[in-house]
């Protein structure tokens, strides 16, 4: 791959981004096997002196075997991924749904807790989009996940979410539901296959805006564009200038039209991006209850746990590797 990557004519090959691509991933998985192997022969060779020496080495080898467990971990849950969009970037929407100002609290909330998650795997990340609430919280957001297999991993993330607590912001304590939704869409950048008419599209233009609804910049910067025939729309408002915005928001919708076009054609969007789902009652993939009890429950999987705070904190793997493993 390295020779094929370095002759004079690779760039000439109209697949030479996904060479590449190809050539990181084999990079990635050849350097992992090794840092497994050199973990497997430090674990025999401390096995070695503890039988030799007689002593407990305990304290030496709980590390690295915590150490292997988490990579192996990892590795294993990437075998499960060969989907043909599963390698790439990912873009996650948020949208507030039924529960008023809890929802789009829950909606901030869940917000966070992607961006934890994504931190926990080095994936960078970049907020493209984000409206604020009416008193609080969010009332949608698009953020840019950059890494190897960000789509793959995050794909079973998509539905609505469902969230059951004592309302911080109901002054006679009491209980409510609340719901968001979590779009995941793969960033494809060969999208050639996508023909877009410019007639067909109605760009806005506007003001990006901060927390509470305040201008944070005086010239107008962000960028909405509509599909018009399928009312796809695609935002962005996080880069410097009104140009880069455009570029962004045009490579989400982009994105957008290709697995709507692979639907309509094929009717294979339910195994890329799943079947829309209004964020309300009847609809929850997994549940998040913080009152009178604590407990996630993932739906679709059965996989539950008390570690809520974890949870919230980014600490999804668990659901998320379940979930690969009933479509695998």
């Amino acid at each position: 791959m390295e020779n094929l990557t370095a002759s004079q004519d690779f760039w000439k090959n109209s697949d030479a981004k996904n060479k590449l691509r190809e050539l990181s991933l084999i990079k990635k998985e050849i350097a992992r096997f090794e840092e497994v192997e050199k973990l497997k022969e430090d674990l025999e060779t401390m096995l070695e002196l503890g039988e030799e020496s007689g002593e407990i080495m305990d304290g030496e080898l709980i590390p690295i075997i915590e150490k292997g467990e988490n990579l192996v971990s990892d590795w294993e849950i990437e075998r499960f991924l060969s989907g043909p969009y599963d390698s790439y970037n990912a873009f996650i929407s948020f949208s507030s749904g039924a529960g008023g100002t809890d929802a789009q609290d829950w909606t901030q909330m869940l917000l966070k807790m992607y961006l934890r998650w994504a931190e926990r795997h080095n994936f960078k990340t970049e907020i493209l989009e984000e409206m604020p609430g009416d008193e609080a919280g969010i009332k949608s957001a698009l953020v840019y996940v950059k890494g190897d297999f960000a789509y793959g991993l995050l794909k079973g993330e998509n539905g609505v979410h469902r969230l059951v607590r004592i309302s911080p912001f109901d002054a006679n304590k009491r209980r409510h539901t609340s719901f968001a939704l979590v779009e995941i869409t793969p960033e494809i950048e060969d999208v050639e296959d996508v023909e877009i008419d410019e007639k067909d599209l109605r760009i806005d233009i506007f003001r990006s805006s901060g927390h509470g609804g305040q201008n944070v910049q005086k010239v107008e910067t962000a960028v909405r564009i509509t599909h018009i025939p399928t009312g796809i729309t695609a935002e962005c408002q996080n880069e410097r200038s009104q140009l880069q915005n455009k570029q962004m928001a045009m490579k989400v919708l982009k994105s957008r039209l290709l697995l709507y076009e692979k639907k309509k054609r094929e009717e294979k969007l339910k195994k890329i991006k799943g079947s829309h789902k209004s964020a309300e009652w009847g609809n929850e993939i997994r549940s998040y209850v913080l009152q009178p009890y604590k407990l996630v429950k993932d739906h679709r999987t059965g996989v539950e746990t008390g570690k809520v705070d974890d949870v919230l904190e980014g600490d999804l793997d668990a659901f998320i590797w379940a979930y690969l493993k009933t479509k695998a």
